[in-house]
């Protein structure tokens, strides 16, 4: 039995076995997140791979509270288009990653 829960289907693990193919296949080519409900068990999430590794890198960019600040800020200033664009050799000279001659 599968229950649909805003964006994401729930799943019991009984229902999962028999039809594991085609939740892959909505997991990877839809984008959907299938939580399994399993019996006296914590329940357990199915999401794409590439989802979890932007999810993971995210979480260790927002880490450290001063890059936080300054991407939650560069972001806001994106979304309301103040500042102006910089060039990105800009950026990689202040990276220390300049193009070498």
């Amino acid at each position: 039995m599968e229950v649909e829960v805003g964006l994401v289907t729930e799943t019991t693990y009984t229902n999962l076995r028999q039809s594991l193919a085609s939740v892959l296949d909505r997991v990877a080519n839809d984008r959907e997140v299938v939580i399994v409900v399993r019996k006296g068990e914590k329940k357990v999430a199915m999401v794409p791979a590439d989802e979890l590794a932007g999810l993971m890198e995210t979480a260790h960019l927002l880490r450290s509270p001063k890059n936080a600040q300054r991407l939650l800020t560069a972001l806001q200033r994106a979304v309301g288009r103040k500042g102006r664009p910089e060039p990105l050799e800009k950026f990689r000279r202040e990276l220390g990653l300049a193009a070498r001659r």
